[in-house]
């Protein structure tokens, strides 16, 4: 069983606006540490998986930037998508391009931006879950015992009386809830955090396609035959004109009838917006996170990022502020994920420089 690794990070991160642009996302940014995001996500895999054993799949106006950071992926295996069509569409292409060079490959399938600690925790669950896989032929997903009812993440029910070496047959998926149904959800005891992470053979996940996704399996069917070589760029156009966006979750873990859930015990988060990054900072004595040359007078537990112009905070309890060369975000703290819709507008008024 040889392991490979399919990292996700074509996203725009909409939410981290006015940091998080469109050529540098997210994932290219050191939100933590000394570090990008990407990178840290390649670095807990290294004990694992070789590098040329790991595809990134991303967009054109990112590649660069991932080449630039990840010198030690070969290029070949990092993939633009030429415009995105959600994850069904990208893990399909990924595990077509994997199968071509080892049909009996085990893949994980990882986003590029999450925050994991405990990571000798995190690599021995994917070695559980990847033996798991190869041997039952099941598709297998993380989940993220909750710690609070949260409403930005989506859930996965499972039946706790089909257990074996702790993995769970999986229920049912469930979208964001409001939050009474997030309190049931966590008072129920049988529903996790969806985090994201799939870890299957590639012959399975392909198989599945075929049978719930026909017409992306028919289309990578073309694509087959131009797998690494010259006229892959070209096809991969002509596919992508003709797929729907789907999500692997409503595309295939829905409608499937071998997915399975291991539990993720370790520290987990997706960083969704700036109230995660201030869950997840040090804090001074009032509960301020803060970063550059800052003044505060009378204000509490609040993320204040301002590396290159000294900036005062007077007065305010629970707020975010943002200060970049060109763009300033104020907000509250219990607003941040409503950031995204800084982003829509700047789309739609075609402020382009901003984005």
């Amino acid at each position: 069983m040889k392991l490979y690794a399919v990292i996700m990070a074509g996203g725009v991160g909409s939410r981290f606006w006015p940091r998080s642009r469109e050529k540098t996302p997210k994932q290219l940014l050191k939100i933590f540490g000394e570090i990008t995001m990407i990178q840290a996500t390649v670095k807990r895999l290294e004990s694992i998986i070789s590098a040329e054993n790991i595809f990134i799949i991303t967009n054109k106006i990112q590649s660069e930037g991932i080449k630039g950071q990840l010198a030690q992926i070969p290029v070949e295996n990092i993939v633009e998508e030429p415009f995105g069509k959600n994850t069904a569409a990208c893990i399909g292409v990924a595990s077509l391009m994997i199968k071509e060079k080892d049909p009996d490959a085990v893949t994980i399938v990882l986003p590029a931006d999450h925050i994991i600690r405990d990571e000798d925790i995190f690599t021995s669950i994917l070695k559980k879950a990847s033996e798991f896989a190869y041997k039952s032929n099941g598709l297998v997903t993380i989940g993220i015992p909750p710690t609070r009812p949260e409403t930005g993440y989506g859930y996965i029910q499972i039946d706790d009386n089909e257990t074996s070496e702790n993995i769970h047959k999986v229920l049912t998926f469930a979208e964001k809830p409001n939050y009474s149904t997030a309190v049931k959800f966590l008072e129920s005891g049988d529903f996790l955090w969806n985090s994201g992470m799939f870890i299957w053979k590639v012959e399975s996940i392909l198989d599945e396609i075929k049978i719930h996704m026909h017409d992306l399996y028919y289309e990578l069917e073309h694509l087959r035959p131009h797998c690494f070589k010259p006229s892959f760029d070209e096809m991969m156009l002509k596919v992508y004109g003709q797929l729907k966006s789907i999500s692997i979750d409503y595309g295939i873990m829905e409608k499937s009838k071998q997915v399975f859930l291991i539990k993720g015990t370790f520290s987990w988060s997706d960083v969704g917006s700036w109230e995660e990054v201030y869950q997840l900072s040090e804090k001074n004595e009032r509960g301020n996170s803060c970063v550059g040359n800052v003044f505060t007078e009378l204000t509490n537990d609040s993320y204040i990022y301002s590396p290159d112009k000294f900036t005062a905070v007077i007065g305010l309890d629970n707020i975010i502020v943002i200060n970049t060369d060109d763009a300033l975000l104020v907000c509250r703290r219990d607003q941040s994920q409503e950031v995204k819709k800084v982003y829509d507008y700047l789309k739609h008024s075609k402020l382009n420089e901003f984005l």
